[in-house]
């Protein structure tokens, strides 16, 4: 009889305890839940393919030669074998807390030289640069500038006078010894 009492009194209190842990679950408030989604894992950055800024796009002129081309905006991502009078310029990027970013330039040659372009209206390098940045910034930005006074406290104190000139150092040799013996 002992041993069914001593049963049920474990099994009464499994029951309670997994009833607590039950109600436990069912406090979690929203501002738990904000400090929850506020500590994500870390999530690679994915940079693919070439940025071309506005920059670039204006150096580019109908009638350049695909080298000339190449200089500016650099090696194409696509290059379609069966279209070899098409380069495509693809970018993406995808940062986190950072919207995901994608733009295309697509080059048309007639024959070795630029016919048109098309694609994306790209950003200049300033503009790509401030889209990086997924932290708010709040808060007025200070103003770095010193007055002369500040500066001339900062300065480092001059040596007197009396102090002894460095002394020059010796010439160079005219020639090196040679680095491996000779045979």
């Amino acid at each position: 009889m002992l041993a069914i009492f001593r049963s049920r009194l474990w099994l009464l209190a499994a029951a309670a305890a997994a009833t607590a842990a039950l109600g436990a679950c069912s406090s979690v408030t929203e501002s738990t839940r904000s400090a929850l989604v506020a500590v994500t894992p870390y999530k690679v950055e994915i940079v693919q393919g070439n940025f071309v800024s506005k920059e670039q796009v204006d150096m580019l002129k109908v009638g350049m030669s695909r080298q000339q081309v190449r200089e500016i905006l650099g090696t194409s991502l696509l290059t379609d074998v069966f279209h070899s009078d098409r380069w495509d310029y693809v970018f993406t990027i995808r940062r986190q807390g950072v919207e995901a970013q994608q733009r295309r330039l697509t080059l048309f040659f007639n024959g070795e030289l630029l016919a048109r372009f098309e694609g994306d209206t790209m950003p200049s390098e300033q503009e790509f640069v401030a889209t990086l940045d997924g932290r708010k910034r709040t808060g007025k930005i200070p103003q770095l500038e010193a007055t002369e006074e500040e500066l001339k406290k900062l300065a480092p104190a001059k040596p007197p006078a009396t102090a002894a000139a460095p002394t020059a150092l010796p010439p160079l040799p005219a020639s090196y010894p040679p680095l491996e013996s000779k045979r």
